[in-house]
């Protein structure tokens, strides 16, 4: 049956390209997490009226993170070459992909936290520095739980939109399930490879979107 319906798929090289987009989501989106909360902690914490407040800091991260939020992905990965060629070595295959998926997709979750974090409530965090608690305690027992169902559902918004930077990617040779339906579906006219692969990719957005709704539903107090 799977045959007549996708008579041209090469299994093998499917799941090795799922694997790949696998593999290229997950290690981005750790990088992603760490580099997006450390850079939407700098911007709140150093926005008006907050605990750091520091106008030359928050204008230049501010300024940064709004750069690569608006370069379109494919333009990106583009500029980025000298800079991955000289990383990674190469400038195809799944972990050439890395930089700019990270690069890509930090600034974007930067602000999701930035958000997160605006939404805590202002009494917990006066009740904290009454207290005398410092600015590192407070982020760990205020800002991050407080917040924590937020920052996952903002991290499972951003690792779905990594899933998709991770088949436009492909179209330039990073390989996995894009580079495999652009290659072996689009470019010789196989519309089933094309359409299998696109099956995959719903299937782990749909995963995805699972384990995050999961974890941020358990998570919420409220």
């Amino acid at each position: 049956m799977i045959e007549r319906v996708f008579p041209n798929v090469d299994w093998v090289k499917m799941w090795e390209a799922s694997y790949e987009t696998i593999y290229m989501t997950l290690i981005a989106t750790a990088f992603t997490f760490v580099i997006g909360l450390l850079l939407g902690l700098l911007l709140f914490l150093t926005s008006k009226d907050n605990i750091r407040e520091n106008k030359v800091v928050y204008g230049i991260t501010s300024v940064i993170v709004n750069v690569f939020r608006s370069i379109p992905f494919i333009v990106l990965i583009i500029l980025l070459i000298p800079f991955t060629r000289t990383l990674i070595g190469t400038v195809r295959g799944a972990d050439a992909a890395l930089p700019a998926l990270i690069i890509g997709a930090a600034p974007f979750y930067a602000r999701m936290v930035e958000i997160a974090l605006r939404e805590i409530d202002k009494g917990v965090i006066e009740a904290a520095r009454s207290m005398g608690a410092k600015v590192s305690t407070i982020i760990i027992k205020v800002f991050i739980p407080e917040s924590l169902p937020a920052l996952i559902s903002g991290i499972t918004v951003t690792t779905i939109a990594l899933v998709g930077y991770t088949a436009m990617a492909g179209v330039i040779g990073a390989g996995g399930l894009g580079n495999l339906a652009f290659l072996e579906g689009f470019q010789r006219s196989r519309d089933d490879v094309t359409l299998a692969a696109t099956i995959i990719i719903v299937i782990i957005v749909f995963v995805i979107q699972f384990i995050g709704d999961f974890f941020t539903n358990r998570l919420d107090k409220r």
